[in-house]
């Protein structure tokens, strides 16, 4: 049986003084939510696989 894959770290947030204050678009936080919804979608997918490899669920999985 193959290795069960790995998640990804998830994406670092922005500190607050990475955000201007000025109404940018996209603002740095934005981009990070963006971010944050490829991860997640990248984690299902992964763990998808997993499971199809026979896999049970992660007891460590932070989400």
């Amino acid at each position: 049986m193959s290795e069960r894959q790995p998640l990804p770290p998830p994406p670092r947030e922005p500190d607050l003084d990475e955000c201007c204050g000025s109404g940018c678009d996209p603002c740095v936080f934005d981009l990070y939510d963006q971010r944050v919804e490829r991860w997640r979608d990248r984690c299902a997918a992964i763990e998808a696989a997993n499971r199809e490899a026979g896999f049970g669920p992660r007891e460590d999985a932070e989400r």
